[in-house]
């Protein structure tokens, strides 16, 4: 399934944090709309760097697909960068 939010939360400890909710899935209009472009790029790719265009497409499905559940935390000086994707 494809990610459809992404919560990004930061944390100082000189001022309160705050947490933003980030839909991905409106982020889905535009890409629909330039699929067709963006499928001939990849096509003209994988054409010259000699690679099967459907194993490039299983490829690209399978990292979108598998960034459901990612956690990243960063954390420098005090300061908290956390970014989780649903």
């Amino acid at each position: 399934m494809i990610p459809n939010i992404a919560i990004v939360r930061i944390q100082s400890p000189y001022w309160r944090g705050f947490r933003i909710w980030i839909p991905l899935f409106l982020l889905w209009i535009p890409v629909l709309l330039l699929s067709p472009l963006i499928l001939l790029v990849l096509l003209a790719c994988c054409i010259a760097g000699g690679i099967d265009f459907f194993t490039a497409v299983g490829t690209f499905w399978g990292l979108l697909t598998g960034l459901r559940g990612t956690d990243v935390r960063v954390a420098s000086n005090g300061s908290h960068v956390t970014v989780r994707i649903l």
